[in-house]
């Protein structure tokens, strides 16, 4: 039998030990004043239930005077019905099972490393006084720096694109004429002289890693210079910034480690009539570290401590957390100097 239906017993058997003749008497004495003041159905419905209740709980205060035993048995059995978590009950929200909450104090993953000072995301895309270079004024030079910072965002902050998925925001941001072979090295890498696009930006290997936290710390500059190039003047902004995430095996929270992408890139802009273009020069060099040199997917392949081997590096070890720009031969994947 349910908790609910032993309570309604235990209360039937509380209320059938009044008085019957005192209920009778209070019945016909409530029932008179009904008579005297009658009321539209609705309100005559609510003003009965409260008559009725105050019967009940005048009788039932007479009956607790005799016999609280049978009261505290049902006291008993609704705390038991209704008690809290920590007596195994129910929560009383919206959580689902095996809900887990944050520790008080818990440690963050990036306390001990040079990232626990940097930035929570785009706060760290610091952009510096816009001022007019290039022949372009202020507002357009602002107009170029925005647009490098929500290139930045839609590279390494976008969680589905770092989880793996299409870069959609990423597409729309680039200028026609580079939109199109973007798109094409997404889905053909490698096939007649096409890019590998998955590269320009920071793209968990399916299945490699799952984010220890949806925090991810930025640091680093922007830099802003003119240029002239194929009769073109305009600006030039270069960009150097680290993003740092906490990652892990999927389902294993203990190989949790810290992944560093240091996004080197440059997007120069112009005035092409009554417009302004943006075009990406440069994107997402510096490399990811610790990730596995011994793939060519375009993916992130987070190393970790129980990782095998990686064969493939090569060059004098590096430190993750420098952002100083690297003269290293294409397709070198060096070691670090420390851990992440």
């Amino acid at each position: 039998m349910s908790d609910t239906g032993d309570i309604d017993e235990r209360f039937e058997a509380l209320t059938a030990q009044i008085d019957e003749r005192e209920r009778r008497r209070m019945s016909r004495a409530a029932a008179r004043e009904s008579a005297r003041h009658p009321r539209p159905r609705r309100r005559r419905r609510l003003r009965n239930a409260a008559i009725a209740v105050t019967v009940l709980l005048v009788a039932a205060g007479g009956f607790v005077a005799c016999r609280p035993d049978v009261v505290d048995q049902v006291r008993a059995a609704v705390s038991e019905r209704f008690r809290g978590p920590a007596a195994g009950g129910t929560t009383g929200t919206d959580e689902p099972a095996g809900t887990v909450r944050a520790e008080p104090g818990k440690a963050s993953p990036f306390d001990g490393s040079p990232a626990q000072g940097y930035a929570d995301g785009v706060k760290g895309l610091v952009m510096p006084p816009a001022r007019a270079v290039g022949g372009m004024s202020r507002r357009e030079v602002s107009a170029a720096m925005r647009h490098a910072k929500d290139l930045l965002a839609a590279s390494h902050l976008d969680r589905r694109v770092l989880m793996g998925g299409r870069p959609e925001k990423l597409i729309r941001l680039l200028d026609p004429e580079q939109r199109t072979p973007f798109v094409r090295g997404l889905k053909a890498p490698g096939k007649k002289g096409e890019h590998h696009s998955r590269h320009w930006v920071t793209s968990l290997a399916p299945g490699s890693a799952e984010l220890d936290t949806r925090t991810v710390k930025v640091d680093g500059e922007t830099r802003l210079s003119a240029f002239r190039e194929n009769g073109l003047r305009g600006v030039r902004v270069e960009v150097n910034y680290l993003f740092v995430y906490a990652v892990r095996r999927p389902d294993r929270p203990g190989t949790a480690t810290r992944l560093v992408a240091h996004s080197v890139g440059v997007v120069q802009a112009w005035r092409e009539g009554d417009r302004l273009r943006f075009w990406v020069n440069e994107w997402n060099g510096g490399g990811v570290a610790p990730a596995r040199c011994d793939t060519s997917d375009g993916f992130v392949h987070p190393s970790y401590p129980d990782s095998w081997d990686d064969a493939e590096t090569t060059g004098p070890a590096v430190d993750p957390y420098s952002r100083a720009e690297d003269d290293a031969p294409p397709g070198t994947c060096r070691r670090l100097t420390s851990e992440t």
